[in-house]
């Protein structure tokens, strides 16, 4: 959960109204970007829970295989979506505009799931995703912006914007599925759409402590409606087309072909920046280790995204939720994630200082290789959970703890630097095009998280450890193969710090 989407924009000073020496502005984005992830993680926590609920119990009564590929799409499109919104914001709308219709479109597309319906719910989920979109690189965006000097002071501001984030996670995360289960379905959708639109309300009755951060399109060159108003037209003749019943899709083709398309896009992106950029032989080097960074931030997020998947699943069907009378819904368990960055987040900033000063601090790639064997330790957790569930036991809710853990370790070591790295090693020309290569690896990885959970076949349980093996052995491979080879990716680092 941590993405931080920071784009380094200057923008004119802002008025200079402090809070805690932080720009008073600073607390309308925490507040605005806090809802948006109460919103987002909330949907999270319940959304493949709702898909293959029976539809006796208010559920789509989707099968397994079906809902995972729709819950990586939706977490795939999110981040994909970002770099159309990015664009729109610089070219066109300007990051404030960008924000405000980025949460209109999340409040809508919240209240659209509320409505029930197959058809409006899949119609809430891609309203959701273009607000998503439109808001989430923005609010970062304007966040550099209110600090034109930059220096420690942002990396501060940064830091406490990064609480909101995770705060907003572990609240949606815990009363959504909380509504949810006492309430229905539709009053835990419906408990997002309302928090994003008083966090509409609240930005817009806040802004003016933003003063010109982010108010105008930062390109100097505009850009133009056309493109836009295309891909919405063929959007919503599509969106007409499926709803009337003309065209029909099947979810776990549709992702598989988005993989694909994600995966082909960043191997064309790549070759062109080797072979067809005109880089140097050092710039060259560097755009070799991204290629290694990129893979390895894919695999990352591609096991990590198994919260809301697989793991969300097994919470529900094998974890013993009972907890003195009370049973805890399922995806309760997904605000321990976020309990735990909000936690853990000053000691590994603590550790990484404390190796710095004896100049043994740790490169980005042996980070990466770090966060992959964190990420393998977690699913071996969950390969000898699933293990007593083929007993026939349901087992405590402390393996998943451990496990989210264990990926939260693995979060800290590779989310808090991966975009900063993946600047860092971009020729100065294409620094803007490194942020949407790390988006890109987020939206792969989303997608391919839904993959993986699709191989697990409730009526086959013992496909169930067997994902979980496999998972682990993808992780720690790929973790150990970064840390070896991170001598000869120091090397290509020459000169970047």
């Amino acid at each position: 959960m941590s993405e931080l989407a920071e784009r380094a924009g200057e923008a004119p000073a802002v008025p200079g109204r402090t809070l805690l020496g932080q720009p008073l502005g600073l607390a309308t984005l925490f507040l605005t970007e806090m809802w948006e992830r109460f919103t987002y993680y909330g949907i999270q926590a319940i959304l493949i829970l709702f898909m293959v609920a029976a539809a006796s119990r208010g559920g789509l009564g989707l099968d397994d295989r079906t809902s995972s590929s729709i819950f990586g799409l939706f977490l795939g499109s999110t981040y994909l979506l970002g770099l159309l919104g990015g664009w729109i914001a610089d070219r066109l709308l300007g990051a404030q505009r960008a924000v405000v219709a980025g949460g209109v479109l999340i409040a809508a597309g919240s209240g659209l799931l509320a409505l029930g319906g197959t058809a409006i719910f899949f119609l809430g989920l891609l309203v959701n995703a273009m607000g998503v979109g439109l808001l989430k690189p923005n609010v970062s965006a304007i966040v550099a912006s209110l600090y034109p000097e930059g220096g420690a002071r942002r990396d501060a501001g940064f830091s406490i914007f990064y609480m909101g984030i995770n705060i907003g996670a572990a609240l949606g995360s815990f009363f959504v599925p909380i509504a949810a289960a006492a309430f229905g379905w539709r009053v835990g959708f419906a408990l997002p759409a309302l928090f994003m639109a008083l966090g509409v309300v609240q930005f817009l009755w806040t802004r003016s402590y933003l003063g010109e951060a982010g108010l105008q399109p930062a390109h100097e060159r505009r850009g133009s409606w056309t493109a836009v108003i295309v891909f919405l037209g063929a959007l919503a003749l599509l969106v007409v087309l499926l709803m009337s019943g003309r065209v029909r899709l099947d979810a776990a083709v549709l992702a598989a072909a988005a993989t694909w398309g994600y995966g082909v896009l960043a191997v064309a992106y790549f070759v062109y920046l080797l072979f067809f950029a005109g880089l140097s032989s050092l710039e060259r080097r560097r755009a070799l280790l991204m290629v290694a960074l990129f893979v390895a931030s894919v695999i990352f997020w591609a096991g990590y995204y198994q919260q809301g998947g697989s793991f969300n699943l097994f919470a529900e069907r094998y974890t013993d939720r009972h907890i003195l009378g009370w049973e805890m819904p399922a995806g309760v368990l997904q605000a321990v994630n976020p309990f735990f960055v909000i936690t853990l987040a000053g000691v590994f900033a603590a550790l990484w200082i404390a190796l710095g000063k004896r100049g043994r601090d740790l490169t980005a790639s042996a980070k990466f290789g770090l966060a992959l064997v964190f990420l393998g330790l977690g699913f071996l957790v969950m390969y000898f959970a699933a293990q007593r569930v083929l007993g026939g036991q349901l087992v405590l809710p402390t393996w998943l703890v451990l496990t989210y853990f264990l990926h939260t370790c693995g979060e800290l070591c590779l989310s808090p630097v991966g975009l900063s790295t993946m600047s860092k090693l971009a020729p100065p020309r294409f620094v803007g095009q490194a942020m949407g290569l790390w988006f890109l690896s987020l939206a792969l990885g989303g997608n391919l998280a839904g993959q993986l959970t699709g191989q697990y076949d409730a009526s086959h349980l013992e496909s169930l450890p067997a994902l979980f093996l496999r998972i682990f052995v993808y992780g720690c491979l790929a973790g150990a193969v970064m840390l070896l080879l991170t001598p000869l990716l120091k090397r290509m680092m020459a000169g970047v710090r």
